[in-house]
C-alpha cells in the first residue's frame, strides 16, 4: 500500500521499527516521568553513573579517540580514500554538505563554548603544562587547549560512525540506514534485525537524546541568561520550559520542511552569520595579536597533540579530575552525538568518496573551528588579562559559563547589536541541532527509513525538548555534562568496533595496505621446501 494511502497515523504505524521505538521511547519517556514524580531519584542516579564512568572509563575514551583520529588521517592521505558510498553522483553541493555536517554536527556547542572556554584554561592550566594560572604564557595554552577540545577529536567520532554507516548502507544491498549497520563485518549482515543489533540501535536512540538533550541545554541556557543579562528577563523554571518549548515548535517547524527546504536553508545561514560574527569580532578586537595568538597555538597543539590525547592526569596532583571535567567529557559528549551525527553524514553523504566524507569531516570543519575559537575565545582572554571586560564571575563559578559570551560582546561598540545577533545564532544553531537529531532518531526506529513521517518527528522532537528542559532544571550546566557522560561512554567501543569493522572491509575488498596479502603475522608461514602450485610460482618457474 502506497503511504499516501495509508494516512499519517498509518504512516506512523507502518514504518516504526516496534523494538527499538518502544524500548528507546519507554527508556526516555520513563526518565521524564520519573523526574516528574521524584526529582531528586532522577539526580540521584545521574551523579552515581557519572561517577562511576570517569573512574573506569576515562583511559578507554583517551585512547580509543585518539587511534580514531589517526585512522580518519590514514583515510585522508591514503588509497582507501578513494572508495566511493555507492554508484550514484553526490546529492548536494560540497558548500551545502559541508554547511549541513557542520551545523547538525557540533556547532551548537562551538557557539556556547567559543566565548568561555578558554578563559578556565588560561585560570586553571591544564596540569601537563607547567604554567601558572593568569599568566601572559597561559594565554597561549588556553587556546591551544580549546583547539585541541574542538577540532580534530571530537569531530573524529562522528566521522567515524558516518563514514561506517555509510559505507556499508550505499555499498551493500539490504543493509538499511541505521546506527548497528556500522558493525556489518562484525555482527554479520544476515544478523542486522538480530537481538544485538537491537540492543545497539536502542541505546543509540538513548545516547542521541542524552547528548543532543545537553546541548539543547546548553544552547537554551545561553539564550535564558543572554534575556537576563541584557533585559533583565528572570524567567525562572517554567519560563525554561517556555524558551525551550517554544524553540522545539520551531525547529519541528523546519524539520516538518525536510533536509532540502529545512536543514539545508538553515544551516547556510547559519554559517553565514557565524562568518559575520567571528570577522566582525576579529576586526574589533586585538586583531594582530589574535593573528599571533593563534598561530603559536595552532602550532602548539600540533606538537603536543600525542601527549594532550594520552594524557590522564597520573602523578599529578589534580591531574585527573581536571581531565575528567574537561577532555573526558568533551569526548564522552561527542560520542554521546555519535550515533545521530553518524547517521545524519550517513544520509547526507551518498555518492561521496571516503576521502571527501574524512576530510570534511576533520580537516574542513576543524578550518572553520580554528579561527571561531582563537577570535572570540582569544579575545575574551585579552580582554581579561588586560582589564577590558570582567569575567572573574564566571570564571570563579558565581556566573554560569553561558554568559561570558555577552559580558564579551557587551565591551563592544554596538555592543547590542552583537549580543542579539549571537543570540540569532544561537537559537538557530539551536533549531539545525534539533532538527537533524530528530531526524536521525527518526530514521533510527525506523529501521533506517531515509523519510520518516512527521508523526515520528514531532514525537522525538517533543522528547528531545522536554530531556533538555529537565536537565536544566534539576542540575543546569553540571547534570548536562553528566547526562553526556553517562550516554556518551559506552559508545566509545561501538565507534572502536565500527572503526576495525571498515579496516577489515576495506582490507580484504579493497587490499591491504601494511602486509601483502600473501604475509602472516605469527607461525612458520608455508613450506617452502615444497613447490607452490599457484599462478605466479608458475610464471617465476618460467
Amino acid at each position: 500500500m502506497a503511504d499516501d494511502d495509508l494516512g499519517a497515523v498509518g504512516r506512523f504505524r507502518e514504518e516504526i521499527d516496534p523494538v527499538v521505538f518502544l524500548f528507546g521511547a519507554g527508556l526516555t519517556v520513563g526518565i521524564i516521568a520519573t523526574f516528574f514524580a521524584s526529582p531528586g531519584t532522577v539526580e540521584g542516579a545521574i551523579a552515581y553513573l557519572n561517577q562511576g564512568m570517569l573512574q573506569y572509563l576515562n583511559w578507554a575514551l583517551l585512547v580509543i579517540v585518539f587511534l580514531i583520529v589517526l585512522f580518519l588521517i590514514f583515510l585522508i592521505v591514503g588509497p582507501w580514500g578513494k572508495i566511493k558510498f555507492g554508484d550514484e553522483p553526490p546529492e548536494y553541493s560540497f558548500i551545502s554538505f559541508f554547511t549541513m555536517l557542520y551545523s547538525a554536527g557540533f556547532a551548537a556547542g562551538v557557539v556556547f563554548w567559543g566565548p568561555t572556554e578558554a578563559l578556565f584554561y588560561y585560570a586553571n592550566p591544564s596540569p601537563l603544562f607547567d604554567v601558572s594560572g593568569g599568566s601572559a604564557a597561559a594565554m597561549t595554552i588556553a587556546i591551544q587547549q580549546t583547539l585541541f577540545h574542538w577540532a580534530l577529536p571530537q569531530l573524529a567520532v562522528f566521522t567515524i560512525m558516518g563514514l561506517a554507516i555509510g559505507y556499508f548502507t550505499y555499498n551493500y544491498e539490504n543493509v538499511p540506514l541505521r546506527v548497528s549497520s556500522a558493525l556489518t563485518p562484525i555482527l554479520g549482515a544476515d544478523n542486522l534485525d538480530g537481538p544485538v543489533a537491537k540492543v545497539i540501535d536502542i541505546l543509540a536512540v538513548f545516547a542521541t537524546i542524552g547528548g543532543v538533550a545537553t546541548s539543547l541545554g546548553f544552547i537554551g541556557s545561553q539564550f535564558i541568561s543572554g534575556l537576563s543579562f541584557q533585559w533583565g528577563i528572570d524567567l525562572g523554571n517554567a519560563g525554561i520550559l517556555l524558551v525551550v518549548t517554544t524553540m522545539t515548535l520551531l525547529f519541528t517547524i523546519s524539520m516538518v520542511l525536510g533536509v532540502d527546504k529545512g536543514i539545508r536553508r538553515l544551516s547556510n545561514f547559519n554559517m553565514i552569520l557565524f562568518v559575520a560574527l567571528m570577522v566582525a569580532t576579529f576586526i574589533i578586537g586585538p586583531s594582530i595579536f589574535l593573528v599571533l595568538l593563534g598561530t603559536q597555538a595552532v602550532g602548539g597543539m600540533l606538537t603536543d597533540f600525542v601527549s594532550m590525547s594520552l594524557f590522564t592526569g597520573a602523578g599529578v596532583e589534580g591531574g585527573t579530575e581536571w581531565v575528567n571535567s574537561w577532555t573526558v567529557f568533551y569526548w564522552a559528549w561527542a560520542l554521546s552525538w555519535s550515533p545521530f551525527a553518524g547517521v545524519f553524514i550517513a544520509r547526507i553523504s551518498k555518492g561521496r568518496t571516503v576521502r571527501e566524507v574524512a576530510f570534511t569531516g576533520i580537516a574542513a570543519t576543524s578550518a572553520a573551528t580554528i579561527p571561531w575559537f582563537t577570535f572570540v575565545g582569544g579575545t575574551a582572554v585579552w580582554a581579561q588579562h588586560n582589564g577590558v571586560a570582567d569575567f572573574s564571575a564566571v570564571i570563579a563559578g558565581e556566573a554560569g559559563p553561558e554568559v561570558s559570551g555577552f559580558i564579551l560582546f557587551d565591551a563592544f561598540p554596538l555592543g547590542t547589536v552583537f549580543m542579539v545577533s549571537f543570540m540569532v545564532l544561537v537559537t538557530t544553531f539551536f533549531i539545525t541541532s534539533a532538527d537533524s537529531s530528530t531526524l536521525a532518531v527518526s530514521m533510527m526506529t525506523t529501521g533506517g527509513k531515509a523519510q520518516p513521517s512527521n508523526i515520528n518527528r514531532i514525537f522525538w522532537g517533543v522528547v528531545l525538548g522536554m530531556t533538555a528542559a529537565i536537565l536544566m532544571i534539576i542540575g543546569g550546566i553540571e547534570a548536562l555534562q553528566s547526562a553526556a557522560i553517562i550516554t556518551g561512554a559506552p559508545f566509545a567501543f561501538v565507534c572502536f568496533l565500527a572503526l576495525l569493522g571498515l579496516a577489515k572491509d576495506f582490507s580484504a575488498t579493497h587490499g591491504r595496505v601494511i602486509l601483502q596479502d600473501g604475509a602472516w603475522i605469527i607461525g612458520s608461514g608455508p613450506d617452502r621446501s615444497k613447490p607452490a602450485d599457484t599462478p605466479s610460482a608458475a610464471n617465476d618457474d618460467d
